[in-house]
């Protein structure tokens, strides 16, 4: 079973070796995938790029988890609402 959902906020993780990035992306999970081996995969896309990736289960981490459980502006303004844009219906 997919720990994340579709629609749901992400972060990629800073992989072994590599240096931390200055500020972090967000991603949006746009697709389930089978799994590679034992390790799930998602499709995932940040609004500034124009392509979509593919990432490994234990390369991503919830953005919302990890900003300590607090909500940020948007989801106080426009709630959970999996990625959905009210202001586009």
């Amino acid at each position: 079973m997919h720990l994340f959902a579709v629609g749901q906020a992400v972060w990629i993780r800073k992989a072994p070796g590599m240096a931390a990035p200055k500020f972090r992306s967000t991603y949006r999970i746009t697709g389930t995938l089978p799994p590679r081996g034992n390790v799930l995969q998602y499709r995932i896309r940040n609004e500034d790029e124009p392509h979509e990736r593919v990432m490994m289960e234990d390369q991503l981490e919830s953005a919302r988890a990890s900003s300590g459980g607090r909500e940020t502006l948007m989801e106080k303004t426009f709630g959970h609402a999996q990625g959905a844009k009210p202001w586009l219906s």
